[in-house]
């Protein structure tokens, strides 16, 4: 075809074939675009034994009936989901997904979004002493959890890290059928009789994002970003001694919950690209499901996943990490979510089916004191495990940020140090104090030391309280409670010359009040189906030291280039393993019992009290309650022996989504005309919205403890409403044995119009003299 321009003397192209060159230009980007998305096609169960190859063939013929011929249909599948739930991962039109999902024996058709990421020692001892225990925490028995599984969901693993070593270790268990993943900087003998299994997925974020950029990740199970190396040590990391963060905070041995239990890896999250890709990474649906179905075919028992969604909560068949989670539960497999960051903002937990054990997270008993001495010789105490010291023998100026802005600095973020607003002659040489909020904590030092400045004080705006995040700031430097900000705010505005030290921080053990839930931690209600309580258990999650990747330096910014072997980092990401590890020792003392079960003796046995006694806060000082940490905080040894446990099947999860969302999660299973309420779900725990009137819920209890067992109930009544449980005594002849209550929830007209809580909670709890089975009770009233 002829063009003309630049003198070149070719002529000139007709306007008619202009407008075709353009038009088919455009039909061709369009074409493209239709065919660059991933789809999930869920298919529900296998209908009966199928090898894999014909499992294929089906999932190649339903592509082929949307697909021009057989060399595309071929062409365009990701993933076959095989071993656990039928379905497949395609690229696909929305014309041919909405094709698809027509079809009969099709669940759903969702876009495999990358929604997802994963969310970012002492505290094990901690959780002996919410236990009751002066020292120890472990169940009895020298081997408990060494022959369970656990499969990790995250961003890899650093294999040559002293707490995957497998010294002492028995050989792997016969019954593993997965596999050592090679691939960039991993090979076979990165596994060993710890780290059992490895294998890493990326085709959908491929899909998206192009090929993987090598510079700053592995195209392997190998962690270049730290999260996945530090959640794979909180659960079975085995105990380590001589291990301190950065600068020699929080010294100590460090041990994950289970250090005998093996580790199974699956790398699914991978770096955003732009312009700094350490600091973040997302996760995509059909990657993940693809995990999910490998995990329980390779013969995991439990999965930990501190992976969550942003943004509005999928519905349960088009969710990766929830229909991964159904298929894994009626399996027997265990599966932990973190519930999320986006507290304490009211309904954001994510995570919300009830077959999966979804986490909140609250402090332990360890701080890092850091103390400011200001110039009017006012002491304030700080935080923080930065290395950095400031030369002593003298006071430095301090100034505040909203102070030293560079003209042109939005006026709403003034205050939070973001990057380039601060004026270099303003601040050069001062302590600079910024507050949280817009940007990364890290990021507000680096900028404090792109413009000279000496030190950083990081305080928090109102909606986080005294809750106090430890980083490892570039810079000297520490952060401070909201009380403490306005505190060194009011001095500085008081006087002519405000100047400040920081002195050296150390670390200090048997901190009061603890726990106290995180302000970050994302809470209820439920907005998928309110009747079902989420989260349901608390567990550490702030500050929490763990084995980390030598790729990663522990801000993960540019120019960071500190290298750790152990680093200190916070969310619902690290409480999420606790719980796996939970899990993981149950597992090992009740192999045969359901996954329901293991999740109702850790839910019925966790705690509403601190360690002192006194109720659980928030870090605002005010009380906290289930919509905050669900039934409490998590008690392992306590699980080990619950007494009770409310037991549901596969069916039983199944008639919930069809009462809860409309969804038939199985195509062999047809929803009825008038499935149970969501709420007749047995769970362990009640929730009940919308009342009006009364209701009557059914829970059923299986005896796991000594037969001739003889429980009695006790009712702790929310304000305003009557509950009523009948019979008020339950008599077990037999180990296993099974028994129906009710539970009649009424409103009295006793509340007060003053009240602005939108929900109400009590409790009931069957007791025999040794075991107490606790199940909060929630009234979502608006």
């Amino acid at each position: 075809m002829k063009t003309t321009g630049g003198g070149s003397g070719q002529p000139a192209m007709s306007g008619l074939v202009f407008f075709l060159f353009l038009f088919s230009l455009f039909t061709a980007a369009a074409s493209t675009t239709k065919q660059s998305q991933v789809y999930i096609v869920y298919l529900g169960e296998h209908a009966g034994a199928k090898s894999k190859g014909t499992i294929l063939d089906d999932h190649h013929a339903l592509l082929l009936s949307v697909k021009g011929s057989e060399e595309e249909a071929r062409a365009s599948l990701l993933y076959s989901y095989k071993h656990t739930l039928n379905g497949f991962a395609a690229l696909l039109s929305d014309d041919q997904a909405t094709k698809l999902s027509e079809r009969t024996e099709v669940v759903s058709a969702f876009r495999s979004d990358g929604r997802w990421s994963p969310h970012t020692t002492r505290s094990w001892e901690f959780v002996g002493l919410e236990e009751g225990l002066s020292k120890g925490w472990l169940p009895s028995g020298a081997h408990a959890g060494e022959n369970v599984i656990v499969g990790m969901l995250d961003s890899g693993i650093w294999p040559e890290s002293r707490s995957f070593s497998d010294e002492g270790l028995g050989p792997v268990p016969a019954r593993w059928k997965g596999v050592c993943q090679g691939g960039d900087s991993f090979n076979s003998s990165s596994c060993n009789r710890k780290v059992i299994g490895a294998r890493y997925y990326l085709k959908a974020y491929e899909a998206q994002h192009g090929r993987l950029n090598t510079t700053n990740e592995c195209r392997s199970p190998r962690d270049h970003d730290g999260h996945g190396t530090h959640t794979a040590s909180t659960v079975a990391g085995r105990a380590v001694p001589g291990v301190a963060a950065l600068g020699g905070f929080a010294a100590g041995t460090a041990s994950g919950g289970a250090p005998l239990a093996r580790l199974a890896i699956y790398k699914v999250c991978w770096p955003i690209p732009g312009p700094n890709p350490s600091i973040e990474n997302t996760c995509f649906d059909a990657d993940m499901l693809a995990a999910m179905d490998d995990a329980v075919g390779d013969g995991v028992d439990v999965m930990s996943v501190s992976i969550v969604s942003s943004g509005k909560q999928p519905r349960l068949p088009d969710d990766g990490i929830a229909v991964g989670a159904l298929h894994a539960a009626r399996r027997g497999v265990v599966v932990v979510c973190s519930g999320g960051n986006s507290g304490p903002a009211p309904a954001t937990v994510s995570n919300l089916a009830p077959w999966i054990l979804t986490v909140g997270a609250s402090s332990i008993d360890r701080s890092f004191n850091s103390p400011i001495r200001l110039g009017n010789g006012m002491v304030i105490m700080g935080q923080t495990v930065t290395p950095y010291q400031l030369p002593a023998n003298r006071t430095y100026r301090m100034v505040y940020a909203a102070h030293a802005v560079v003209p042109g600095t939005p006026a709403n973020v003034t205050n939070q140090c973001l990057p380039n607003s601060l004026s270099p002659k303003k601040v050069r040489g001062k302590i600079v104090v910024c507050l949280r909020g817009s940007g990364l904590r890290v990021g507000k030092g680096l900028e404090v030391k792109r413009a000279g400045g000496a030190a950083i004080v990081l305080g928090n705006p109102p909606m986080y309280g005294s809750e106090v995040p430890v980083d490892a700031h570039v810079l000297p430097g520490t952060a401070v409670s909201m009380a403490d900000v306005d505190t060194i705010l009011s001095y500085i505005n008081s006087s002519t010359n405000p100047a400040a030290y920081l002195e050296r921080s150390r670390t200090v053990v048997d901190v009061k009040p603890s726990p106290v839930m995180a302000q970050f931690s994302s809470r209820g209600p439920n907005v998928l189906e309110p009747s079902i309580l989420k989260p349901d258990v608390t567990a550490p999650g702030l500050n929490i030291l763990a084995a980390w990747s030598e790729a990663s330096s522990p801000t993960k910014l540019d120019g960071d280039n500190r290298v750790v072997k152990y680093n200190i980092i916070s969310g619902t990401s690290m409480s999420c393993p606790h719980v796996s590890a939970t899990a993981v020792l149950l597992k090992s003392a009740h192999p045969d019992w359901s996954a329901a079960a293991i999740r109702s003796a850790i839910m019925t046995t966790a705690t509403t009290n601190n360690a002192e006694g006194g109720p659980i806060t928030n870090a605002d000082g005010t009380v906290a309650g289930p919509m905050d940490y669900g039934s409490g905080h998590i008690r392992p040894k306590h699980a080990m022996d619950p007494g009770l446990v409310y037991d549901a099947s596969f069916q039983d999860y199944l008639l919930y989504a069809c009462a809860s969302e409309g969804a038939q999660l199985d195509r062999s299973f047809p929803c009825p005309a008038s499935p149970p309420r969501p709420h007749e779900l047995n769970y362990p725990s009640v929730a009940i919205h919308g009342l009006n009137g009364s209701t009557t819920v059914h829970r059923t209890v299986t005896n796991v403890g000594e037969p001739g067992a003889h429980y009695s109930v006790a009712v702790v009544e929310p304000m305003g409403f009557s509950v009523k449980v009948s019979p008020t005594s339950l008599a077990f002849a037999r180990t296993g044995e099974k028994k129906t209550f009710t539970i009649k929830i009424a409103a009295t007209g006793k509340r007060s119009r003053r009240m602005k809580r939108k929900y109400l909670a009590g409790s009931y709890t069957w007791s025999d003299g040794v075991h107490a089975v606790r199940s909060p009770v929630v009234v979502l009233v608006a």
